[in-house]
Parts: structure tokens; C-alpha cells; sequence
């Protein structure tokens, strides 16, 4: 049985081209790059190299870019640090965010420092801007910190208006990107956000290794102490292989973007296309627009019984998806951001996130099963290819 993986908003696959840079920078750049021998020297150039190379892609400054162990950690040190070093005492955020967000924004508001504010979202989880302006305009000395698409639902937010409102209020804006970097275009050069995170096992990089994008004087300081690594930003020997993975990915992505967005949301819309015709009661969580994230599709099956094992009948057809954010996969607790956005919604919800490698051919296998699963009738033409 060849297996197919519709989890891509978990992880994605390693690209060939990633594995190749890391074994060959594990091999002949192993030094350490704090050393001043060659050795040690050779890999300070990969390190550096890797980050002219994120900043090219996103038409920002070399030394804006902070390599961490990921989204997780890029988020944290975006949150705390803007707080205890730039005197933040209002924290403005959403209750569908990462949990790198959220419990770092509920951690936060415990230990006394700042104020937690939680913006009002429309029906789809888009930040209200209207309620937005209005935090900003009583609530000064504020942090925004506002995902550009949500991991489980596929809404995207528009970091140019938020921004801009940020701005108008003298507000520092952070935007967790871990979903959209490597799958959208970015001009940091005319993007008014002062902070962005990303990981790069989200774009067929490796996992353990991400960044954050800090902002020329934004006047944040480490948050890992420990050593001068990283232009004094945080400590520890840096992952070299890892961040060359990381800058290889990220250049493949934006090498073919347009051919990339292309593939994946006709995947998408077609999925979307055959449930609509082909399966009764099924629905949609999120915006499924073509303004929403072309990688991700929630889909809420009807409350009749049939769908609650779903996901693992699915699994054992061998189609991998999700029942939410992955990252919590090993808790029972219901997603937050569907209890948030449709709290007296009944059903079961699966996430499918498709990649630059999916194909069509997996997504109708996928949408047979499921009608078998659920006692559709499969007509003979699309029986085939099941």
C-alpha cells in the first residue's frame, strides 16, 4: 500500500536537495564556528552565508536574522524579551494562536508584567481591525503579536494593515509566520512588522532549526545566555547543518514560489470540489477562499456516528492527517481554535495540508476513502483509482 501524507502543516518531508547541503556540511564543515581556526572559520562561513541567503530571499539585513532551535523559541524570545527590554506593559494577541503564543501571552499576564489583551476575530478567525485600533488607542507601550495564518484552519491576516495600525499607535509588531514563510512572498524593506518567526521544517527544511527576524533597533537582548553566538543575540554553538538546511530550503521555496502556490491550491480547490459534490454535510472550518492559506484545508464532517474514528480509518488506509495542531497531538484536550471560533459547532474535524509533493492522484484516492468510510456510494470511475 503507498502511503499518502496530507499532514504537511505538522512537518514536511525533507527536500532531496536540504538532505544533500546538510550530509556535505556535516562532513566537510564540522568545526566549531566560535573557533578562529580553519576549521572553525569554515563553518562561521556557512553559518553566514545561510543567513545573507534568508535575508536576500526576504529583502532584509543579514543581521536581523537570529537562527534558533525554532518557531517555538523565535516566538518566546519575541514575547519576553519585548517585555522585560523595551518596557512592554500591554500585550495584544488572539485566542487562536500557537501555544508558543498563547501560554507564553497567559504566562506572561500570571507573573504580573503586562496587561493581555485578546483581540476580537471575525466568523473565520481573521483579526477584527476595528477592535484592534481600539486596544491600541487605550492600551499604550504594546506588543502585537498576530499569526499570518492560523496552523489549523488555513485564515490569513493582513500583516500590511496591522502593521500599519501598529505604526499609527507606536506599538511593536511581531507576527508568528512559521505557516506562510517559504509559501508567501516577503519584503521586509516596505513590511511594517517589527519581528517574525519561522521554522524550517515547515518548507521541507530540517526540524530544530528556525529564526527570528529582529528588526534593526528594536533593542531586544538574548534571551539564552551563555556566549556571543548568533552577533551576540543568542547563546549557544549554532547548528550549522541545520542552518544550511534551513537557508537551502528557504531558497529552493522561493525559487519556484509561483509554480509551488499553483500546484498545491489546485489541489486544494479540487478537494474542496469533490467533498462539496460528493459528500453530504460535509462543511468547511476557516476561510477557504482564495485569500486563505493554500496549504491547509479543515474539513467538518457531519455529527452522524460514522466520523468519529475518522481519522484513524484513515490511517489505517494509510492516509496520514490531522485532528488539529500536531504540535499537541500526544493531549486529548479539543483544539482551542475550533472550540474558540465554533464553540457550539458538533462534528468531526480533520485537517489535510498538502505540500509541493502532493499530487492529484493522492487527493482523489483520499476523498474515496473517506466516502467509503463513511458509506457514501463511490462511483465506478473514481472506485479506480482508490
Amino acid at each position: 500500500m503507498n502511503r499518502i501524507y496530507l499532514d504537511n502543516a505538522a512537518t514536511t518531508p525533507l527536500a532531496p536537495e536540504v538532505l544533500e547541503a546538510m550530509t556535505t556540511c556535516l562532513r566537510e564543515e564540522f568545526g566549531n564556528p566560535s573557533s578562529i581556526h580553519a576549521f572553525g572559520r569554515r563553518s562561521r562561513a556557512a553559518v553566514e552565508r545561510a543567513r545573507r541567503t534568508v535575508a536576500d530571499r526576504l529583502h532584509g539585513m543579514p543581521g536581523d536574522i537570529i537562527f534558533t532551535s525554532g518557531g517555538t523559541e523565535a516566538d518566546n524570545m519575541a514575547l519576553a524579551c519585548s517585555v522585560r527590554d523595551r518596557g512592554v506593559r500591554h500585550l495584544i494577541t488572539s485566542p487562536i494562536e500557537h501555544h508558543a503564543i498563547e501560554h507564553t501571552a497567559h504566562e506572561l499576564g500570571r507573573s504580573g508584567p503586562v496587561q493581555v489583551h485578546w483581540v476580537r476575530l471575525d466568523a473565520d478567525g481573521r483579526a477584527d481591525l476595528a477592535h484592534l485600533e481600539e486596544l491600541l488607542a487605550a492600551n499604550p507601550r504594546a506588543l502585537v503579536s498576530l499569526m499570518h495564518a492560523n496552523n489549523e484552519v488555513g485564515t490569513r491576516n493582513d500583516l500590511h494593515a496591522i502593521g500599519t495600525l501598529c505604526r499609527r499607535h507606536q506599538a511593536l509588531f511581531h507576527s508568528d509566520t512559521v505557516q506562510t514563510m517559504g509559501h508567501y512572498a516577503f519584503d521586509l524593506h516596505t513590511l511594517p512588522v517589527d519581528m517574525l518567526s519561522a521554522s524550517a521544517h515547515k518548507f521541507h527544511g530540517p526540524k530544530g532549526v528556525g529564526f527570528l527576524y529582529l528588526r534593526e533597533g528594536t533593542g531586544l537582548k538574548p534571551m539564552i545566555q551563555g556566549g556571543a553566538q548568533e552577533r551576540n543575540m543568542r547563546g549557544g554553538t549554532e547548528n550549522v547543518a541545520g542552518i544550511v538546511g534551513l537557508a537551502t530550503a528557504l531558497d529552493l521555496a522561493y525559487a519556484h514560489l509561483e509554480e509551488h502556490q499553483r500546484h498545491v491550491r489546485g489541489l486544494k480547490d479540487h478537494m474542496i470540489a469533490r467533498l462539496r459534490a460528493e459528500v453530504p454535510g460535509v462543511a468547511f472550518n476557516g476561510d477557504i477562499g482564495p485569500d486563505s492559506l493554500y496549504t491547509v484545508l479543515n474539513v467538518r464532517f457531519p455529527d452522524d456516528g460514522k466520523a468519529e474514528m475518522l481519522i484513524y480509518h484513515l490511517d489505517i488506509e494509510g492516509i496520514a492527517c490531522s485532528g488539529g495542531s500536531a504540535c499537541s497531538s500526544g493531549s486529548n484536550a479539543g483544539s482551542h481554535v475550533l472550540g474558540a471560533l465554533y464553540p457550539d459547532v458538533t462534528g468531526a474535524n480533520i485537517r489535510f495540508s498538502f505540500s509541493r509533493y502532493t499530487t492529484r492522484e493522492e487527493i482523489d484516492r483520499t476523498v474515496n476513502v473517506l466516502k467509503k468510510v463513511l458509506g457514501v456510494p463511490v462511483a465506478p470511475a473514481a472506485r479506480a483509482t482508490a
